[in-house]
């Protein structure tokens, strides 16, 4: 599955992804002149090819600030991941695909919901569900 973006063609997708409750959702919250961003996402990209059962989205947090909203991003990349609209993660990864591949792989077997994720990120994943 290739990558998703938030053009008009691909949210009706994301949402979708979003309402199932047995899908992550994998979203990186990156930047356009950030090195490290343009970097991870070829990595990105083929974790989204080998693993179909999960939704991969690519965000810029500036290009579609009208969807990130106010999403505290400290460092790239950041990861928002859901499964059902639930955030499971959130948080700064290495932009290794090895390591983002394990963590993905980790999540994908039911993973509970974070306690008290924070607002931003939970808005996120409503604004990517409409």
């Amino acid at each position: 599955m290739k990558v998703l973006t938030a053009t008009a063609n691909d949210r009706a997708d994301i949402a979708t992804a979003l309402h199932d409750p047995a899908r992550l959702v994998v979203v990186a919250l990156c930047a356009a002149w950030c090195d490290t961003c343009g970097e991870f996402r070829a990595a990105f990209e083929r974790l989204a090819l080998s693993r179909p059962k999960a939704t991969f989205v690519w965000l810029d947090i500036e290009d579609d600030v009208e969807i990130v909203g106010d999403v505290d991003v400290e460092n790239f990349p950041t990861l928002a991941i859901y499964r059902g609209g639930d955030v499971v993660h959130f948080g700064v990864s290495l932009p290794h695909e090895t390591t983002v591949a394990r963590l993905v792989d980790a999540l994908a077997d039911q993973a509970p919901a974070l306690r008290d994720p924070p607002d931003e990120v939970v808005a996120l994943g409503n604004t990517l569900r409409r």
